[in-house]
């Protein structure tokens, strides 16, 4: 069995516990309430977005998770990736201007294929066969590209609901979702792991 290898912060009891307090800026608060549905998605195209989205994306303190700006922040990133526009099966925070490791993903793996809202998620293991699979991304309009990734991933993330750190093992291509969008709160593309 191959296995990567992923840097996590083997230190910590909890992941909440590990991160430094970083409340949402004036900023930050104001995008998010700037409308109620659908945000605008960054670009490469656009060189103050692509700063955006190569930038590495912070926790937000347990504190915020339980917040209206949180619940708001989820509910409008569901509505852009889910918007006919977009149609996208995930999105990541830095794609709508905020780098917060917050990501949306379709659960391919559960009854309904619903979509759910991760806040400080980390991918903590890979495991399994790596597999070449066809990927886009909404930041990357008109372009489409292989991309090799693992099948199986462990994650690990606050639960929005009880607001305790919380794992799961993802399989198949729902894993290779979490892979695509993790990407995007460090900073990487899927166009940087082309084939």
């Amino acid at each position: 069995m191959k296995k990567c290898l992923v840097p996590v912060i083997a230190a910590c009891a909890a992941l909440a516990a590990c991160a430094p307090e970083n409340p949402l800026t004036a900023e930050e608060r104001a995008l998010i309430r700037d409308g109620e549905g659908v945000m605008r998605v960054l670009t490469i195209e656009d060189s103050l977005d692509l700063a955006v989205l190569r930038a590495p994306s912070v926790d937000l303190p347990v504190g915020e998770v339980a917040s209206e700006d949180y619940a708001l922040l989820a509910q409008r990133m569901l509505a852009t990736v889910t918007s006919p526009e977009q149609d996208g099966v995930g999105i990541a925070a830095p794609q709508v201007g905020l780098n917060r490791r917050v990501i949306a993903v379709q659960r391919f793996d559960k009854a309904g294929e619903p979509f759910e809202v991760y806040p400080n998620i980390r991918i903590t293991a890979c495991y399994g066969q790596q597999e070449l699979g066809a990927e886009g991304c909404l930041s990357v309009p008109d372009r489409r590209g292989n991309v090799m990734r693992w099948r199986h991933v462990d994650i690990a993330y606050l639960n929005p609901r009880t607001l305790k750190d919380t794992t799961e093992s993802i399989h198949g291509f729902t894993a290779v979702i979490f892979q695509h969008e993790c990407d995007h709160l460090d900073g990487v593309l899927y166009i940087d792991k082309l084939d």
